[in-house]
């Protein structure tokens, strides 16, 4: 074990316990993240729904926010896995966006409110815990 803790088994009981949390959260938002835009991009593709609900069979609208978020959320998933500013910065690009189409534009996806609220609930508690883990770093 080194002096300063790095490679040990175990790390310092309640030092950074909070940045941990939120790297960790960071980290399941992006495997979520991953699904997500891979699920857009099957839709994309053809892999999922039937022949009448085809990429080419939807809207335009529809078809621009399925491209939209099929990329969008695979470049949050990098940033997200990796903790990085810019990660953070598009996933809530990501999570606004949805709930923006969600309430404004119900006819693209159908405007669920409950998905604007499982995304709301994410952001919130991503404020959160960037906030605990901002408490913990020395002035």
């Amino acid at each position: 074990m080194s002096i300063s803790g790095i490679g040990s088994s175990h790390p310092e009981s309640g030092e950074n316990i909070w940045t941990r949390r939120l790297v960790l959260f960071l980290r399941v938002m992006a495997v979520l993240s991953i699904a997500k835009g891979l699920y857009h991009w099957a839709q994309v593709t053809g892999f999922v729904g039937s022949a009448d609900e085809a990429f080419e069979n939807q809207s335009t609208a529809w078809q621009a926010a399925t491209v939209y978020f099929a990329v969008i959320e695979l470049v949050a998933a990098v940033g997200l896995w990796l903790a990085t500013p810019w990660g953070a910065v598009v996933w809530l690009t990501t999570v606004v966006s949805m709930a923006v189409i969600e309430l404004m534009f119900p006819t693209i996806y159908g405007g669920s409110l409950v998905i604007v609220g499982i995304e709301a609930f994410f952001l919130v508690l991503y404020l959160v815990l960037a906030w605990l883990a901002a408490q913990e770093r020395p002035p």
